[in-house]
């Protein structure tokens, strides 16, 4: 089992930026990749970004350039650095894990085996 918190979240501007953390615990050793979702009112929920255990990345084109995904592999951090926050963005984002190995980057949430609860992240016009 693995253990996803993360933290974060929060209210700004437009324009503003955020750091998410996602912390993970428990058997770790084999995640193949984490992830981030998000998923806003009345919306489903939506991929956007991935790393591996390699550090190999994918966005979605909705936050290339803005959005920068990280891993701290002895912390067993996975962080996501938001810049140019726009009110759309303003969704609770959810970490996700991938156990054991995966054939490419896992995009859609059928993918991941682990979830976190999320933490919400409100842009303000």
């Amino acid at each position: 089992q693995v253990q996803l918190v993360e933290s974060g979240g929060g209210l700004v501007q437009a324009g503003g930026s955020l750091r998410l953390s996602c912390a993970a615990s428990g058997r770790t050793a084999n995640t193949y990749a984490m992830g981030w979702f998000r998923q806003a009112p009345g919306k489903e929920r939506e991929f956007v970004a991935t790393i591996s255990r390699s550090s190999n990345t994918y966005y979605a084109d909705s936050v290339k350039g803005r959005f920068t995904i990280s891993r701290d592999s002895a912390k067993s951090t996975v962080n996501l650095q938001i810049n140019s926050l726009k009110p759309e963005d303003t969704a609770v984002y959810v970490c996700a894990a991938k156990d054991s190995w995966w054939y490419r980057l896992p995009l859609t949430a059928s993918e991941y085996d682990y979830w976190g609860q999320g933490t919400q992240v409100t842009v303000s016009s």
